[in-house]
């Protein structure tokens, strides 16, 4: 495993399975999409204040944020996102991929939003058709 970040390491074995569900639904993992009226993109469709927030909680990651167009470099800032948010401290009990999913979806506390529910259920529909591809 010679990566030169901890974050792809993460994302190659813990979270591989629910990054590539949340490409599938933000994109079809397209790392051209622009959303959002052009507010979101690249694959895992990022905003400007959500990459903001993950290169200022961890400043090794560097880069612009037109750098979100590229799905290796999104992925960094998703796990980034998710080491800052998505944590027990916060979250109050174990961290499930639904809540990481509803955090990407909705912000820092999007695990708590009714409106993230929807954006779950989708995400969840391809983790459970794709199930029989991990056994995280």
């Amino acid at each position: 495993m010679g990566t030169t970040s901890p974050y792809s390491m993460n994302a190659d074995s813990t979270h591989n399975h629910l990054l590539a569900a949340i490409c599938s639904v933000e994109s079809n993992c397209n790392d051209d999409a622009v959303g959002d009226g052009g507010d979101s993109i690249g694959a895992y469709q990022i905003q400007y204040a959500y990459w903001k927030d993950a290169t200022d909680f961890d400043k090794s990651i560097g880069g612009s944020y037109q750098d979100c167009k590229d799905s290796e470099y999104s992925r960094k800032i998703v796990l980034a996102y998710w080491s800052r948010y998505a944590i027990i401290d916060r979250v109050g009990e174990e961290v499930t991929d639904e809540d990481r999913a509803r955090i990407h979806n909705g912000g820092p506390n999007g695990y708590k939003r009714n409106s993230t529910n929807k954006y779950w259920t989708k995400v969840k529909v391809v983790l459970t058709n794709t199930k029989g591809d991990n056994n995280d």
